[in-house]
């Protein structure tokens, strides 16, 4: 898939659940388009508030699945599903979903200080023009994120890293408090790698919780709370803070 993917529509906003996850699921069933096959069979999980999960396997074992069901972007076929003890769609604007660098169109005509106001749209919806507050957490984000200088580049200009990083701005710019990240590692150097997992271990110093689809098994213990190990659509294992659990 190759498109400018930008997942924000202008819905009901309920607070979240006092002592509630981030994000649970119970029972949940996913199967792939078209098909009777699962990409998620009965999985139960649940990740506590302020945590860093990390999710690994091979191809196919669910982990793009599962992010995208807590996105809102994948119905299921089975099971219950709650954020910060909501249904999901409740509080949207909370849940930021970054997808694999593939699936967006760098050579979409957009600048890279619009790609990062486009996580105000959650807020402002698609039919309003952002207000001086939207514009100044857009700025702000990119100067966080030290892509201040690159703000008026066409976004298929960037580095790989930086394209990571615009990313990563636009979540912040929603004001997210949960953050989907799928293979957000994928073909960055080594230097990028560790100036991302920096960020990351920010963001969870800052209350955000983390939710990483990833295939670095590089000093994943020490980097997150938890890695669960997916296959097959199931929960072969999990490590770590028992921040999750399954059936």
């Amino acid at each position: 898939m190759t498109r400018a993917f930008f997942p924000y529509a202008l819905r009901t906003h309920h607070p979240p659940r006092e002592q509630s996850p981030a994000f649970e699921a119970s029972g949940l069933r996913v199967h792939y388009q078209g098909t009777s096959c699962l990409a998620l069979d009965n999985l139960t999980i649940q990740v506590r508030q302020s945590s860093k999960v990390a999710l690994v396997g091979p191809n196919g074992a669910g982990k793009s699945s599962l992010l995208k069901v807590a996105a809102g972007l994948l119905n299921p076929s089975a099971g219950k599903v709650r954020i910060f003890g909501n249904p999901v769609g409740a509080c949207h604007h909370r849940v930021a979903y970054l997808p694999q660098r593939g699936e967006m169109d760098w050579s979409f005509p957009i600048s890279l200080y619009k790609l990062v106001l486009t996580g105000r749209y959650v807020h402002t919806g698609w039919l309003r023009w952002p207000g001086k507050s939207d514009y100044a957490i857009a700025q702000a984000m990119l100067e966080k994120f030290d892509l201040s200088h690159l703000s008026q580049r066409q976004i298929g200009e960037l580095s790989g890293g930086q394209q990571q990083r615009a990313l990563l701005a636009r979540a912040l710019a929603q004001e997210a408090d949960l953050l989907l990240l799928d293979e957000p590692l994928n073909g960055l150097d080594t230097g990028a790698q560790v100036y991302l997992y920096y960020l990351m271990d920010q963001l969870a110093l800052e209350g955000k919780t983390l939710v990483v689809a990833t295939h670095d098994r590089g000093n994943l213990y020490a980097r997150f709370d938890s890695v669960v190990h997916l296959e097959a659509g199931r929960i072969r294992e999990i490590s770590g803070i028992p921040c999750a659990r399954t059936n």
